[in-house]
């Protein structure tokens, strides 16, 4: 893997947006891919991604945008037609809440539910305060995730302001957008590198 391969790549890629309030940089991320990647990109968002960041702003940069909230599109938009129509996904961001929804088998959204359906590569990028991260909660289900075959990027660390607390702190950071780019390409699977 290296971050100056320039060269294009296809496939259909899953991003699962889950609630952060680092969900708002999706769209630099998106637009980082388009730059090498010419396959399909489709976002399944927890609601609290979508309080969040609106959908109807994801569907600008995505091909598709996928929440469960209508009715009547449940039949064809459900966790076996997701884990059916894709090559990999990325959960990005992934809070503490997803890392430990998926550990444990739990299913309490339809994100959770495709992962469980998912039987391509799925890759985390944690983002959450340097606290929680460090718990050994977190730990375990981080471990816990990679030994059941899932990859799991460990963030960087740096400062960030906090608004609440009214200064600097030292934090896990989101990935910078060319290590989710070389790493989605990373994990691409070569057969789904021509679909689109």
């Amino acid at each position: 893997m290296t971050s100056t391969d320039t060269s294009t790549f296809g496939g259909r890629l899953l991003i699962g947006a889950t609630g952060s309030a680092a969900v708002a940089s999706l769209p630099m991320y998106i637009n980082s891919l388009r730059a090498s990647f010419t396959g399909t990109v489709t976002v399944v968002m927890t609601h609290t991604a979508a309080r969040f960041l609106p959908p109807h702003t994801v569907a600008l940069f995505a091909d598709r945008v996928v929440t469960g909230d209508a009715p009547e599109k449940w039949a064809m938009e459900n966790q076996a037609t997701l884990a059916a129509e894709h090559d990999m996904m990325a959960v990005l961001p992934a809070t503490a809440n997803i890392l430990s929804a998926t550990a444990t088998g739990a299913v309490p959204n339809m994100l959770s539910a495709t992962i469980m359906a998912a039987d391509f590569p799925v890759v985390f990028f944690p983002v959450m305060t340097g606290e929680m991260w460090q718990k050994p909660a977190v730990q375990r289900n981080v471990d816990q995730l990679r030994e059941d075959g899932y990859h799991v990027v460990d963030p960087g660390w740096g400062k960030r302001y906090d608004v609440g607390l009214g200064h600097f702190v030292e934090t896990p950071m989101p990935p910078a957008p060319p290590q989710f780019v070389e790493t989605v390409r990373r994990f691409m699977p070569e057969e789904g590198a021509g679909t689109v």
